[in-house]
């Protein structure tokens, strides 16, 4: 196996990145976007129930500093066939129950879907992710931008290089 550190850059999957995305619930972000991820041949069927499954037991929703905030769904590696990363921006929050506190809801506007297929793994991406979500500005920036392009400049400009 390679051992090389994954980049959520490379991992960003260009059909599996919905910007400015309706949605009228955290079920249906994670379905769109573990849709594209299976049309793409990156996971296997069973991968959004298994995600929805993992999201009711353990939510991903996250309060962030600033006045957007985020989830990072993601699900057991034996429903992944190769790494990959789905990202949506959604101009109206959706509701992802609080990681911190299942009790507490989050109004999310900003996903990432982790599609990893070894452990050590989702522990890098979700220290990756961590990084990213730690910056107000970087998360407004996201939840804003047009493009692909944008999306991967205001990333590579958080991200630590990959040599």
């Amino acid at each position: 196996m390679d051992s090389t550190p994954l980049n959520l850059l490379d991992l960003l999957i260009p059909e599996a990145i919905a910007l400015n995305f309706t949605a009228a619930s955290a079920e249906a972000v994670i379905r769109h976007l573990a849709a594209a991820l299976l049309r793409q041949g990156y996971v296997r069927e069973t991968f959004a129930e298994a995600a929805l499954e993992r999201e009711a037991r353990l939510p991903t929703g996250l309060r962030l500093s600033g006045e957007i905030h985020a989830a990072i769904p993601h699900t057991d590696i034996e429903h992944v066939l190769r790494p990959a990363v789905g990202l949506a921006t959604l101009p109206e929050p959706v509701i992802f129950r609080n990681m911190i506190d299942p009790t507490d809801v989050v109004p999310v506007r900003l996903v990432f879907l982790l599609a990893l297929e070894q452990p050590k793994s989702q522990v890098e991406m979700l220290q990756q992710v961590a990084t990213i979500l730690q910056n107000p500005q970087v998360v407004s920036d996201l939840v804003t931008a047009q493009t692909l392009e944008e999306v991967r400049r205001i990333l590579a400009q958080v991200m630590p290089a990959q040599s």
